[in-house]
């Protein structure tokens, strides 16, 4: 053998060596996946070209055709006791009750029943990655379940199914990303993501899902609104959410499917429904994709986390009169109505009344772009942040502190109604829909007013009124108007007099039930 064929020869014997010694030793170390559950996240693109062209005779069915192989049905089990939600107010998660054939709204358990029962239901989802199956769907679908099956557009009906598992969860959006057990045998169907930031009221939109376990139905409609918020939608308690509304059919068991515009794309994820009876009328709700995939790589990771500062803000829109009484030349910033006594905006020195105009070097237009600038800083950072008192701008510094959902979700005294203190007769009318007293030594001590503030206390409020709408609660303390500290009811009572048609009148006030500040703002009609 000649000594070149001899080097190739052995060459290549090394190297097929070295790569079962290595396959052998990563075996042993563990240097390979563990499990399928570690691979990759491939996040589908987002196509933002405009969407035009003409509908015709095949748009939705071609639709149906090339997306529902990438929509499933995803079957749940477990134990939890969860009161319906939807007894009371009408909106409905549409995630299908299936045990013993029933059709629940996903609240398990009956109106009124408190008792912890094992409960089976239906709902949908959609791929996003075929080759490591990952689905995503919404949080409220498998947030209690014990196990997880998934259908595929082609299982039999008397098929098994394929087990999947819980990734990441996330309340706020109502999203969770689930896998598959095992790694499909060959890719699976898998969809494109839209651009949920075009969608305007009137567009076709297509949603695909597993209502009442009819798996892969197909309906169709329009946009009806865009940047819906409502807080009998939010799925947490206090937290705002936006949805795009659309009167295509949906039903329970669509919850978690996707929503499509007239290129096949995914939008939203079908969410809520308006419904006393669980049936659709209409009003369907979908989680924006774009909020979606915004939160997808820390679903992947297995835990969102957030940004807060611990202030509440109005959540009223601002007028061009109340900016200008504010010292604003221009309607934009959060007006803050409370503090949290003992958050990073309290320690910052942030007051009730401030409007916080710059957050981290960026201004800010309203409560939304706010909250979404400090949702997505870091835990842990310092910002600047600037903001104008009585007209006179204030630069401050606010270490972001972790948002945490499950304790802004406890129950709270601020809206029993318990503890207000008694006032005397004799309401005096200040032209704002309230009526108020003085505030006597023995029921500022009863409200556990600090000493020396408070002139007046609220005893009356007209429904509808400017004081209703502004959030006055009877029982309430006023402590200043207009940044001026009040000291009788008779300073109270001139002070909001002063106060011109269509100005505000800027209030602080001491809530007894919290024990705690809020500025409110009050129309003068």
């Amino acid at each position: 053998m000649s000594t070149r064929k001899s080097s190739i020869f052995y060459g290549t014997l090394i190297a097929l060596s070295s790569l079962v010694v290595g396959m052998v030793l990563a075996s042993r170390l563990d240097l390979t996946p563990a499990s399928f559950a570690r691979t990759n996240l491939s996040v589908p693109a987002t196509n933002s070209a405009p969407i035009t062209g003409a509908l015709d005779a095949t748009t939705f069915r071609t639709i149906a055709h090339d997306q529902s192989p990438a929509v499933v049905s995803i079957i749940v089990s477990g134990k939890k006791t969860v009161p319906d939600m939807g007894d009371f107010f009408g909106f409905q998660f549409p995630f299908g009750n299936g045990g013993n054939g029933g059709s629940g709204n996903g609240r398990r358990g009956g109106r009124g029943n408190n008792n912890e029962q094992m409960f089976r239901g239906a709902g949908s989802g959609f791929i996003i990655d075929g080759k490591t199956g990952y689905i995503i769907t919404n949080n409220h679908v498998v947030e209690d379940a014990d196990e997880i099956t998934v259908m595929l557009d082609n299982t039999k009906y008397e098929e098994d199914g394929l087990a999947a598992k819980v990734v990441g969860r996330d309340k706020l959006t109502d999203s969770a990303l689930i896998q598959l057990a095992e790694p499909p045998k060959k890719p699976l169907p898998e969809v494109k993501f839209g651009d949920s930031a075009q969608i305007s009221p009137g567009d076709w939109v297509v949603a695909i899902g597993n209502p009442f376990q009819f798996s892969n139905t197909v309906t169709v409609g329009v946009v009806s609104a865009v940047g819906r918020v409502d807080p009998r939608l939010s799925p947490v308690p206090n937290r705002s959410l936006e949805y795009i509304q659309t009167d295509a059919a949906i039903n329970q068991g669509n919850s978690g499917g996707p929503l499509l515009n007239i290129r096949g794309e995914v939008i939203g994820v079908n969410t809520a429904i308006m419904s006393e009876s669980g049936g659709n009328i209409g009003l369907g709700f979908a989680v924006p994709i774009d909020t979606v995939r915004d939160v997808l790589p820390q679903l992947r990771s297995g835990k969102v986390v957030r940004g807060r500062i611990g202030v509440a803000l109005d959540s009223r829109p601002m007028t061009l009169e109340q900016a200008n009484d504010l010292g604003l030349s221009t309607v934009m910033g959060a007006v803050v109505t409370s503090v949290d006594a003992n958050g990073p905006a309290k320690a910052a020195g942030i007051h009730p009344g401030d409007v916080i105009v710059e957050f981290n070097g960026k201004s800010v237009k309203d409560n939304e772009d706010l909250i979404s600038m400090v949702t997505r800083t870091a835990p842990g950072t310092t910002v600047p942040l600037k903001a104008f008192r009585a007209g006179k701008p204030q630069m401050l510094n606010v270490k972001v502190e972790e948002l945490n959902l499950d304790a802004e979700a406890l129950p709270s005294s601020r809206a029993s109604g318990r503890g207000r203190p008694s006032v005397p007769e004799a309401p005096r009318e200040t032209g704002f829909g309230m009526s108020i007293e003085p505030l006597t030594g023995t029921m500022a001590r009863q409200a556990g007013v600090p000493n020396g503030k408070g002139g007046a206390v609220i005893s009356d409020i007209s429904p509808l009124s400017s004081a209703a709408r502004a959030g006055v609660q009877t029982g309430d303390v006023i402590l200043s108007v207009n940044d001026k500290d009040v000291a009788s009811v008779n300073d109270v009572a001139k002070a909001l007099e002063s106060i011109q048609p269509g100005h505000t009148a800027r209030v602080l006030v001491w809530r007894p039930d919290d024990k705690d500040e809020y500025y409110l703002t009050l129309r003068k009609r």
